[in-house]
């Protein structure tokens, strides 16, 4: 049974004057998913995520959130809660007041919005911290106050955007397991922009990369980076390098070699090949030739760049103990090894 839509996209675009900035897209998110948005900046994402939230018009198409149209409503009226980069909390109020402010506009009583607040803010394990006012907390501190103030609501959508760029990569780490947390416990649909690869692929379980106002993959985390539909979707997620062949009767023909691929159309072509598949192993069948042109320590484990005969870049990723079991410098000579199982067509 098909999963239950919680928002869909119907040929929705944006346009700001002659400018495109999302163009006719179609977009299926689940109901209680974690959906990322992600692309290099101009892409259309934060454009799309703000108009699901109704801060941005929808110059064509429809918005429908559990099957409901909610295209021309005021963002108050639409059941979503939108979480901003900057955080947007008052600096005169205290954090319970920050969270309750919403529940305060709607009317109701200062004892029963305070009950609720405080019980937000113990969700997201700020209780102790009620009576603080924004310049007292640290970045992570007020971040998690602005969530508990968007979902103070109880929305069925909650939208974030880019909501960890401000943090230091150990507090970003921390953060985006108390999203998953949260969107696990609450059940509801996320959909959260972002424009960092490994956050996309940690948090999501819905994909959707972006460029140019269209869609060009969306899919579940290990598909988009296993199998990326396009050069740009492989290029952009990281970890694949790009090999230009020509497709004849079932093989792809490189410089270096003919590798069986029954799939290949006839003519030029490009293929992907995930770095950590490369190896420097003579014993497998087909070898990229080249000269390294980079040698980055990361702890688990050394990258290295190989400069082809051709002056293209490729990456190989080897195990800390690999590297140093047999190091290498700058300019050495090496092939890197891979098998016809470790390659993917691209689209053309």
């Amino acid at each position: 049974m098909p999963a239950e839509v919680g928002i869909e996209l119907i040929a929705v675009s944006k346009r700001y004057g002659a400018v495109t900035a999302v163009d006719a897209i179609d977009l299926r998110i689940p109901a209680g998913a974690y959906c990322c948005l992600i692309g290099p900046s101009g892409c259309g994402k934060t454009s799309t995520l703000r108009m699901i939230a109704g801060h941005e018009e929808v110059s064509s198409g429809d918005i429908l959130l559990d099957g409901r149209n909610i295209t021309a409503l005021p963002p108050a009226g639409r059941g979503t809660a939108m979480m901003f980069q900057n955080y947007a909390l008052f600096p005169h109020l205290t954090c319970l007041d920050n969270v309750a402010f919403s529940l305060k506009m709607r009317g109701m009583g200062r004892a029963e919005r305070h009950e609720q607040a405080r019980a937000m803010l113990a969700r997201v394990h700020l209780e102790e911290l009620a009576e603080r006012r924004p310049a007292q907390l640290s970045g992570g501190q007020q971040q998690r106050v602005a969530l508990a103030r968007a979902l103070i609501t109880n929305p069925r959508a909650l939208l974030l955007d880019e909501p960890l760029s401000a943090l230091d990569p150990f507090l970003r780490g921390r953060m985006r397991e108390e999203l998953k947390r949260l969107q696990r416990e609450l059940g509801i649909t996320f959909i959260h922009v972002t424009h960092s690869q490994d956050e996309a692929l940690a948090l999501a379980d819905l994909v959707v990369v972006m460029e140019g106002g269209r869609i060009l993959q969306a899919d579940a985390p290990r598909a988009v980076f296993q199998q990326p539909r396009t050069e740009f979707v492989a290029r952009f997620m990281g970890g694949h390098n790009i090999l230009a062949g020509v497709g004849r009767g079932g093989e792809v023909r490189l410089d270096f070699g003919a590798i069986p691929l029954p799939a290949a159309p006839d003519g030029p072509l490009r293929i992907a090949i995930r770095t950590d598949r490369m190896r420097l192993d003579a014993a497998l069948p087909y070898q990229l030739p080249g000269r390294i042109s980079a040698v980055e320590y990361h702890g688990l484990h050394v990258r290295l760049g190989l400069e082809d005969a051709d002056g293209n870049a490729h990456s190989l990723l080897l195990t800390e103990a690999e590297f140093f079991a047999r190091p290498l410098a700058l300019g050495d000579a090496v092939a890197a090894g891979f098998t016809a199982d470790d390659v993917h067509l691209l689209a053309t």
